[in-house]
């Protein structure tokens, strides 16, 4: 028979392990971390309830916009063709712009953009350009001559579409201020005067009736190109004195609502935020406070009270 050892066995449950002294301190974080080793359940338990962490959302650009004094410009919402008295079924074109100094606006029919501002007219046999001088003025209007008028119902929707495929515009407006002595002594290195170039295209309505769309607005100015866009609530800012009344509500910021509004959300163009409530947003969020959209960009916009055009 085999030989029996003597003692008892330490895992005997007659001696259970000792019992753990209570005055020992915890292990540390990193002593988890050795070795591939996660600290268990526990050990955040005994931390106490911490908060959990922030989300953390794609860092939002902030920006300053620049200062563009633009001296002459077309509303675009004004743009239509009107029936000849002559002839009804022949058209002018009218709108109406603003001109902080002179100059002359030139009206072209199936053009397409060349380089450096420079306008290619495509069927000038057809649809000849018209030129006019303006006067110094605000809410002036245009029509075209009598004699120069355009016959909708001569183009066909083929015609169109096919210009639109090329990259030719139905209709082109070119305005050009006239540079002043005053602009010449203070900006030596102006070559050129500011250009405002509107492109516009011809679509049916639902009777049949072409329409006049514009589509996009250009800036030249100093040889430097900008392309135009609506800013939706500028004029609902702090800066807009159209209205006498100083203590007239919306104007202020939609988040601390004190502010005035002077930054843009991007690409949606909601002007709604002052630009301290704009900083936090790009820590906290990446909507837009009005159309939930995601954020690319706050731009942040100073307009000047006196009424100079940016």
């Amino acid at each position: 028979m085999g030989n029996v050892t003597g003692g008892i066995r330490r895992d005997h449950p007659l001696h259970p392990p000792p019992y753990p002294n209570p005055n020992q301190p915890p292990l540390q974080y990193h002593q988890y971390h050795q070795g591939g080793y996660y600290p268990p359940l526990q050990y955040h338990q005994n931390q106490g309830a911490r908060a959990p962490m922030t989300p953390q959302y794609p860092y939002v650009e902030h920006q300053e916009a620049v200062t563009i004094k633009n001296d002459v410009n077309l509303n675009k919402q004004t743009l239509r063709f009107e029936p000849d008295e002559s002839d009804p079924r022949k058209f002018l074109l009218s709108f109406t712009f603003d001109a902080n100094v002179p100059g002359s606006m030139t009206v072209m029919f199936f053009s397409k953009e060349g380089k450096d501002c420079d306008l290619v007219e495509t069927k000038e046999d057809l649809f000849p350009s018209t030129n006019f001088s303006f006067p110094k003025g605000l809410g002036q209007k245009f029509q075209q001559p009598c004699g120069t008028w355009i016959e909708l119902s001569a183009l066909s929707e083929a015609e169109l579409v096919e210009a639109n495929e090329s990259g030719v515009y139905h209709v082109v407006v070119k305005a050009e201020a006239s540079s002043s002595s005053e602009d010449d002594d203070n900006d030596l290195e102006s070559k050129t005067p500011n250009r405002q170039i509107t492109h516009a295209v011809l679509e049916k309505d639902k009777g049949g009736e072409y329409k006049a769309k514009v589509v996009k607005q250009i800036l030249w100015v100093n040889g430097s190109k900008y392309v135009l866009q609506e800013i939706y609530g500028i004029g609902n800012t702090a800066a807009d004195t159209s209205g006498e009344d100083e203590n007239e509500t919306g104007k202020e910021c939609v988040i601390c609502l004190t502010e005035p509004r002077d930054t843009t959300v991007l690409p949606c163009r909601h002007m709604c935020m002052c630009s301290g409530c704009a900083k936090l947003l790009r820590f906290q969020t990446n909507l837009c406070p009005i159309c939930r959209q995601h954020v690319d960009k706050l731009l942040e916009i100073t307009v000047n009270i006196n009424g100079s055009n940016h």
